[in-house]
């Protein structure tokens, strides 16, 4: 029986890059999906491609109204909710220093990676009490783990979501609801692939990687298990997914 059968996971940005490739692996593996995806198209496209068992629900995590509805029509759609994984988000070449990173470009980042990380998990994981426990999966990064220079706006979202999985992890282990964070080093999504792009950085960046640059597969195989019964005894743990890059 495939892994996640019988099981109904809500990944948000699941349009495009690691969010598409987790829908896709998830249904793989017999998941009923959820795509809240703020472009409407991608996310159609995206659900198309995962088959019969995903819907794509327009969705912005920035908005709480947005995101309460695509949970509720999920749960009318599918009965339950199993699987949070809290998957929107991305940074831009706006982000900087402290000193010089444009403040729009600050709040930007919070309000989608970090408050929308925040209402995934307000709105969800009640569903996945009511549905007797679940997996959540949160989005932090590499940079929560380690010190880099000109992305303050990014880190300290991502730092904040690595702190909120963990306080998630003790209020909720009592109801059965485990919350983890992947930590991915830069992914080849098509997104980086066009910023990366005749950039004489991405050899640096390819030797900085111990095993290869990292494949939206490789986050979405890791979503997998976090989602999955073979991690049935981890939470409150930020997985770090980045081909070595932080210890070496």
């Amino acid at each position: 029986m495939p892994g996640l059968a019988n099981k109904t996971a809500f990944i948000t940005g699941a349009g495009n890059g690691i969010g598409r490739a987790t829908a896709l692996l998830f249904a793989a593996e017999g998941a009923n999906v959820a795509i809240a995806e703020r472009d409407r198209i991608a996310g159609e496209e995206a659900a198309h491609r995962a088959g019969p068992t995903a819907i794509a629900i327009p969705t912005d995590v920035t908005d709480p109204d947005s995101l309460a509805a695509a949970v509720r029509r999920t749960v009318d759609h599918f009965g339950a909710i199993h699987i949070l994984h809290n998957n929107a988000g991305g940074s831009t070449p706006e982000d900087n220093t402290v000193i010089d990173a444009p403040l729009e470009e600050f709040w930007r980042v919070i309000k989608l990676d970090l408050f929308g990380t925040f209402l995934g998990c307000r709105f969800a994981i009640p569903e996945l009490i009511r549905a007797g426990g679940g997996s959540v999966i949160n989005m932090a990064s590499n940079l929560a783990l380690m010190g880099i220079a000109g992305r303050d706006c990014y880190t300290a979202a991502k730092g904040g979501v690595a702190a909120l999985t963990r306080s998630l992890a003790v209020e909720f282990a009592p109801h059965k609801v485990r919350v983890n964070a992947l930590a991915p080093s830069a992914t080849m999504t098509e997104r980086v692939r066009k910023l990366m792009a005749g950039n004489a950085a991405v050899g640096q960046l390819a030797r900085s990687h111990l095993l290869g640059l990292i494949a939206p597969e490789d986050i979405a195989a890791a979503a997998l298990f976090l989602a999955g019964d073979g991690s049935v005894r981890i939470t409150g743990q930020v997985l770090p997914v980045d081909s070595g890059v932080t210890i070496s």
